[in-house]
């Protein structure tokens, strides 16, 4: 038998080092779209290594925050996996920290991390990326709030580890209209929260077109590092929280066997490629939206967790 702080470990440790790699599978599945033969799946791997091999420059004027910032974001990052269902479908330890909408207000802090550290280097782009990031973020942190808010009237319960158990209890609660509603608003704020389009050119330089990469223009090194494994880390746990609490809570470990473990690991990355795969389609085949279409974006989001409630409580959903 593992002893359950050894999962826990491996819950952080899993989305740690996997989720440069499902970043890999999106892009490889994209370049096959478009008829490219695309970048190796390992390829961000090979990024990372090479900026831990660089030096850090930091820009004139700036404070330690702008160094603690990346520091701080990865921290983040590494404290959800304790809070949602990574691996296991039994609560382990550090599972009752804190409840989903807790988890979605440190990943809304880690944003704000990086956002003030791209503040702190006077740039001009670096800071029109900010603020363009914080604006919307005003409309679409609530709003996932308001989804994982939803859902847990859905389903009577906003701890991660009994919602999957809700889910999982039953197919019919997957089918309900309530749960559906809030789980498509859930992936639109997955697709802007990811960076992906409709809302965003992540691959692209295009000025108009970028939010979060241009806030990491000022950075270098190992800490540029952080903030892009941050990212890849950050696209694996709102997939997770999408598949493992909301969508297909199945191929969790049910005990602390070394076998189903393993084989949880192995079904979290089957099912976060397949994910990233739809997402790489809907990517590749809706154009990209005008930037100030993307509160309509959002909006529409809002509508759906809201189309969720009055189903739930006036509709029999």
């Amino acid at each position: 038998m593992v002893p359950e702080p050894l999962i826990q470990a491996l819950q952080m440790l899993t989305v740690l080092c996997a989720a440069p790699g499902i970043s890999g599978v999106i892009a490889r599945v994209e370049a096959r779209l478009q008829g490219r033969r695309g970048p190796r799946i390992l390829q961000p791997y090979y990024d990372l290594r090479k900026l831990f091999a660089k030096e850090t420059l930091v820009p004139h004027g700036t404070s330690w925050v702008f160094l603690a910032a990346p520091v701080g974001a990865m921290a983040c990052y590494l404290t959800v996996p304790m809070l949602i269902p990574v691996l296991t479908s039994f609560d382990l330890p550090l599972g009752d920290m804190g409840d989903i909408l807790g988890g979605g207000m440190i990943l809304g802090l880690a944003s704000f991390l990086v956002a003030v550290a791209a503040t702190e280097t006077g740039a001009p782009y670096a800071q029109l990326g900010a603020s363009r990031v914080k604006t919307f973020g005003a409309i679409t942190e609530p709003v996932m709030l308001f989804v994982f808010f939803t859902v847990a009237l859905v389903t009577g319960t906003d701890k991660p580890y009994a919602l999957a158990a809700t889910v999982r209890a039953s197919s019919e609660q997957i089918v309900r209209p309530a749960h559906l509603l809030a789980a498509a608003g859930l992936l639109l704020v997955i697709l802007y929260e990811t960076g992906r389009i409709p809302v965003e050119t992540h691959s692209g330089t295009n000025e108009f077109g970028m939010l979060e990469e241009v806030r990491v223009f000022e950075h270098s090194g190992p800490f540029l590092a952080l903030l892009r494994w941050g990212s890849t880390m950050k696209q694996l746990i709102l997939y997770i929280l999408f598949i493992n609490v909301f969508v297909a809570p199945w191929g969790l470990a049910g005990d602390r066997s070394l076998l189903a473990v393993a084989l949880a690991i192995l079904a979290l990355l089957g099912k976060s490629c397949v994910l990233g795969g739809v997402v790489a389609v809907i990517d590749n085949t809706f154009a990209k939206l005008r930037l100030f279409k993307i509160t309509e974006f959002v909006a529409a989001a809002f509508l759906l967790a809201v189309l969720a409630v009055c189903t739930l409580y006036f509709g029999g959903g």
